[in-house]
């Protein structure tokens, strides 16, 4: 383990939008249990395709997306907020 120093651009909460060094832009910090429900969720598209149930992981599918968007959101209005350009263009 090393201790430093990092950058925190949000409230510290399960979704934190931090620095590290040497980086230049910053990411976002999932907490172990989000990471785990993520993984959940995607496990449960996969399942569900398995199955042929095309309804039932697309509608998982959709939800996921969302939490992506809200998590992608958050994660822009940290860097616009700091005067910080996206690592990346416009969303599609």
């Amino acid at each position: 383990m090393e201790l430093i120093e990092a950058e925190l651009f949000t409230d510290p909460g399960n979704d934190a939008v931090v620095r590290l060094p040497p980086r230049h832009f910053p990411g976002v910090l999932i907490q172990g249990d989000s990471l785990s429900i993520i993984r959940g969720d995607v496990a449960e598209i996969v399942e569900a395709c398995a199955q042929g149930d095309v309804q039932d992981a697309h509608e998982a599918a959709t939800l996921l997306l969302a939490n992506f968007d809200e998590l992608l959101a958050r994660y822009e209005s940290a860097l616009e907020t700091h005067g910080i350009k996206r690592p990346y263009g416009p969303r599609a």
